[in-house]
């Protein structure tokens, strides 16, 4: 009886030793809405800690969205991130660093429903900590941040062409965000030189 015991006892322990380093490598995913989900994917893709960023559409409630049908959603990124190189708290912040929160309507020459800006948080804790980060965004700024904190959503993915639309078509993609004057307004509002 004792030994069934301890192996019982050591099996169970070898288990649980070899889920651990599994559990500890386990990627967590963000939803961000900001603007034209084109240059929210570009502009966070390359944030330590990030393996991947898909567009698509969030926080509507109408069935399948897509690029011509919307209405209601926010063109949205899906962020999947790696907790042990970057927390929650710093993912929404580097959002925030890729995005104007002080406008209520769009982003920069973006503007109308789907192009507003948001933090989409899974639960209670996240929502919680995103709102701790929009506080200090908002003190650091010195103005009233208008990005939204709302709470889980269904992502739907966008269309294949979109995909990493900067990355395929980078000619079209720089027309795009020079002509909008992105890069400009943002080093205007963070300071980035």
């Amino acid at each position: 009886m004792k030994t069934r015991l301890f192996a019982t006892i050591a099996v169970t322990a070898m288990l649980i030793a070899n889920a651990a380093p599994a559990a500890a490598g386990a990627l967590k995913t963000a939803v961000f809405a900001g603007g034209c989900f084109w240059s929210a994917q570009h502009d966070i893709e390359h944030t330590p800690g990030v393996r991947d960023v898909v567009v698509g559409y969030a926080g509507g409630t109408g069935r399948t969205p897509s690029y011509e049908n919307h209405e209601g959603y926010l063109e949205s990124i899906r962020v999947t991130y790696d907790p042990a190189v970057i927390s929650y708290p710093q993912l929404v912040n580097a959002f925030f660093h890729h995005i104007d929160p002080t406008d209520p309507n769009g982003q920069i020459c973006d503007q109308g429903p789907s192009y507003r800006t948001a933090v989409f948080a899974a639960d209670a804790a996240e929502k919680a900590q995103a709102e701790q980060v929009k506080a200090q965004i908002g003190k650091q700024l010195g103005t009233n941040v208008r990005t939204l904190v709302l709470g889980p959503t269904t992502f739907w993915m966008g269309e294949t062409y979109h995909q990493h639309y900067a990355d395929k078509n980078p000619v079209n993609y720089m027309a795009y965000r020079v002509g909008c004057g992105r890069d400009r307004a943002l080093r205007t509002i963070w300071g980035k030189g």
